[in-house]
């Protein structure tokens, strides 16, 4: 995370955008490099693999929600401000889903959630979408306001939504892991 923001920090924010790029294009690639890690987790003593989830931000946010497209052997995935609709879900998917989404987020707007909502209707999937009102996208992010203002991004902090949000996904990881 701190590679990411320093480079989101420097005065060459593109590169941002270059550096994730392929994995949005490639998802062949995403998906073995999400699986190396996930295959690396497992190797734990500490991990109980039957119980087994991934969260993420943004970029993170639209690997996991893509992997659970995908049909990765997981329990749930959480994404905070993700992109919802890079990958179509395929047919048997494991994972529980949940989504949390700022309503005022101008980077994954309401058309993308209504794609998601109804391509994971129509796999039958299980999920659950939570819409943060007020909220823009990197809602969760407490330097998101300073980093919209110094770069002219429509995002910002919002406590309300952050707070929400985590609470959700405690909740959500309660019911599925129970």
């Amino acid at each position: 995370m701190r590679l990411i923001n320093q480079q989101i920090a420097s005065p060459s924010f593109t590169d941002a955008g270059k550096l994730v790029a392929p994995f949005y294009t490639n998802t062949g690639m995403a998906r073995s490099r999400f699986e190396a890690a996930l295959n690396k987790l497992k190797t734990l003593s500490q991990a109980d693999t039957g119980k087994v989830a991934a969260i993420g931000y943004c970029f993170g946010g639209a690997i996991v929600v893509s992997m659970a497209k995908m049909g990765e052997d997981l329990k749930g995935v959480v994404s905070f401000h993700g992109n919802l609709t890079t990958v179509p879900p395929q047919p048997g998917i494991k994972a529980d889903v949940l989504v949390c989404h700022g309503a005022e987020d101008q980077f994954v707007l309401m058309d993308e959630v209504n794609t998601f909502k109804h391509q994971m209707d129509s796999a039958g999937a299980h999920y659950d979408l939570k819409i943060y009102p007020g909220a823009t996208h990197s809602f969760t992010n407490p330097n998101s306001t300073a980093m919209g203002e110094k770069f002219k991004l429509p995002i910002a902090y919002n406590p309300a939504a952050d707070t929400a949000s985590w609470n959700d996904m405690k909740n959500f990881f309660n019911k599925i892991f129970k």
